[in-house]
């Protein structure tokens, strides 16, 4: 029997394990990644690096992958490298299946209280006192080939964490946090 402390955190559970029950069905296992586990591939935008990983395979999240991820969603400004939440690739693997594939481009991993401080005073708006990039639960994101309305529209469906649009930067902040989504709604 499974006990959960904190009233509040069972729903969110569910919606996250809810989200990920379809994965299994949708999984292409004919492809020679199936084989290797699941594989998310990546490009980031501020520093050209590219990454394709499986990350999780039938025994687990595979912890060279998910060193390798921490590296590429690293602070790019300052370079400090940070845990990477992981459930944020089993979110991003069921947008990829939901949205058709392609690679990810990474436009924020993880953030600094530094990085994030400057972009506070410098962004104009949009960036939270105590964002979850701080901790390594947030990820802003879009999916080459797939209409970021399209993407929020698939991820706000999963009900497995927060979900913020961006159209006019045309990207989504994807995190792990509480089930809540904000942004236009329009196309």
């Amino acid at each position: 029997m499974i006990k959960i402390s904190r009233p509040h955190a069972a729903p969110q559970r569910r919606l996250f394990l809810k989200g990920l029950s379809a994965l299994p069905l949708a999984l292409p296992f004919a492809s020679a990644h199936a084989a290797s586990g699941l594989h998310l591939a990546f490009r980031h935008t501020h520093t050209d690096e590219r990454l394709e990983t499986s990350y999780r395979n039938r025994n687990g999240y595979i912890d060279p992958a998910l060193q390798r991820l921490n590296w590429l969603l690293r602070d790019f400004r300052t370079g400090e490298v940070a845990r990477m939440d992981p459930r944020l690739y089993d979110i991003l693997h069921a947008l990829n299946v939901s949205c058709g594939g392609g690679t990810f481009e990474i436009i924020s991993g993880f953030r600094s209280s530094r990085t994030n401080s400057m972009l506070r005073r410098t962004g104009g708006g949009g960036v939270a006192k105590r964002s979850l990039h701080m901790d390594g639960k947030a990820i802003d994101i879009r999916l080459l080939g797939c209409n970021t309305a399209r993407l929020r529209d698939a991820a706000i469906a999963l009900g497995a964490g927060g979900v913020g649009y961006y159209p006019e930067s045309d990207f989504l902040h994807i995190d792990t946090g509480t089930v809540r989504s904000w942004g236009s709604k329009s196309a």
